[in-house]
């Protein structure tokens, strides 16, 4: 498999090493995390938006409110691994960006951030701004869904 590095697709893939796992060689449970935001933080950036700097560029910032991740399968050491961010849901203040972990076509572990656009002097809700729904609209749709 070749790994992929698609930052404004929001894809990117890794090899896992030592370090990822525990100590009989499976994924360890924090790895999705940073993974997840790489590929949100890269997307962004891809797309000419740094979220340190929203407050100043968009007037807005964008707050985690939720994230959570489900394991579907075991990923060991030296496995390739592509995180692909996926619209889950839009709304008018708030925005979920999925993560799908695959192994080739096979889905292993997904993921979730949810944010919140708030006002940076006061932290009350906020709209998303046109700028960053047009970006947010260049995910794609969930391939994968999970029961229950």
């Amino acid at each position: 498999m070749t790994l992929t590095h698609e930052p404004a697709h929001g894809r990117l893939g890794f090899q896992l090493a030592y370090g990822d796992t525990d100590t009989v060689g499976i994924a360890y449970f924090d790895i999705y995390y940073r993974w997840m935001e790489r590929c949100y933080s890269t997307w962004l950036f891809a797309h000419g938006i740094r979220s340190g700097q929203m407050a100043e560029d968009l007037g807005v910032v964008t707050v985690g409110i939720s994230s959570g991740c489900r394991y579907v399968d075991t990923v060991e050491v030296f496995d390739e691994i592509v995180c692909q961010a996926v619209a889950d849901r839009i709304g008018t203040t708030s925005y979920a960006v999925g993560f799908e972990f695959t192994r080739g076509e096979q889905l292993v572990t997904k993921g979730q951030m949810v944010f919140a656009a708030r006002n940076p002097g006061d932290f009350g809700k906020a709209p998303i701004p046109q700028r960053l729904l047009d970006v947010i609209r260049t995910l794609p749709e969930p391939r994968f869904e999970l029961a229950g």
